[in-house]
């Protein structure tokens, strides 16, 4: 029983849970910038494209 306790008290699980869960949001930033991005520059060099070939 005293073993028990003392596994409840620890705090490695939960700090390790918290953990994961910030990597998890992290990432899910991380992705969701990337694609934003990746949507500006493509709208961009579409314009840029766009105005190149209507030039000539």
């Amino acid at each position: 029983m005293k073993k028990f306790i003392e596994f409840l008290k620890k705090e490695d699980g939960p700090t390790a849970v918290e953990y994961a869960v910030m990597l998890a949001l992290i990432i899910v930033v991380c992705l969701t910038a990337i694609t934003n991005i990746g949507t500006t520059a493509n709208t961009t060099f579409g314009t840029v494209g766009t105005a190149l070939t209507g030039g000539s």
